[in-house]
């Protein structure tokens, strides 16, 4: 991961960074005001799922795991402490939420993470009892600690898939059910990032939209974000800098928007 990159990028981020007065779509209008800029009225609700994160940010048990992601290209195995885990793999509170809002806003049922890691997102995905969220990971002492966070808050709405996400996804993907949202946060890397777009991309809803994490984390997934929000099957794009959203509705009519949050 470069620094420099990714300095530079935020940089170009908020130099082409537009705000509401600039929006001439009326769908990424009320998009703009009701799920990016709107703020959740009652964070209460998400109290407990939040009181857990911070006691994962302060657990200093070791945890080996067996990473598959960006950092390790191998598999490799390695000992690290929960709270170092928790602090570089969970996707901010601000940024859980905003997920919320987009399911709730989008009426979201079928939904999907590439990504389990700690399960904290996990939880946000699947607050909407109205849904059912697959989620894959493939690090077995990792599988075990999300688990355990599933069935202390009840979220019977959750199916966890246990192994290497290159041969489980496209298994997964046999059934031919629609998918209305998906959270990409797995492998941070060009090559399987678009191969699993290819593979999601044909099970996407008309009205589903996929979130890509991390889509300025280095060169080559601002490659890959740039080459997904121009696909022939995505008809609009939201750059908001740590996560990008592609909408998959031909009525948008191909539009790109960089905004903050």
């Amino acid at each position: 991961m470069s620094k420099f990159f990714q300095i530079k990028s935020y940089f170009n981020h908020w130099l082409n960074v537009v705000d509401e007065h600039s929006i001439h779509s009326p769908f990424f209008f009320d998009l703009y005001n009701k799920v990016i800029k709107k703020a959740d009225p009652d964070r209460s609700e998400f109290a407990s799922i939040e009181e857990l994160r911070a006691n994962l940010l302060r657990n200093k048990t070791v945890v080996t795991i067996n990473d598959l992601g960006a950092k390790s290209p191998h598999f490799k195995k390695e000992n690290r402490l929960l709270s170092k885990i928790a602090e570089t793999s969970l996707s901010p509170e601000s940024y859980c939420r905003l997920y919320d809002r987009i399911i709730r806003y989008t009426e979201a049922t079928q939904i999907l993470e590439l990504g389990t890691s700690l399960g904290i997102t996990t939880l946000y995905l699947a607050h909407n009892k109205n849904t059912h969220v697959t989620t894959f990971e493939g690090s077995p002492s990792i599988i075990n600690i999300a688990l355990t966070h599933f069935e202390r808050f009840k979220a019977a709405n959750i199916e966890l898939i246990e192994g290497n996400l290159d041969s489980e996804l496209s298994d997964y993907l046999l059934n031919p059910a629609k998918l209305d949202f998906v959270l990409m946060d797995a492998n941070h890397r060009y090559e399987p990032t678009m191969r699993y777009f290819n593979l999601l991309s044909r099970r996407m809803a008309e009205k589903g939209v996929i979130v890509m994490d991390d889509i300025h984390y280095s060169e080559e997934m601002n490659l890959a974000w740039k080459e997904l929000s121009k696909h022939q099957l995505v008809y609009g794009s939201v750059d908001l800098f740590r996560c990008g959203i592609l909408f998959f509705d031909p009525a948008m009519n191909r539009q790109h928007y960089i905004w903050s949050v």
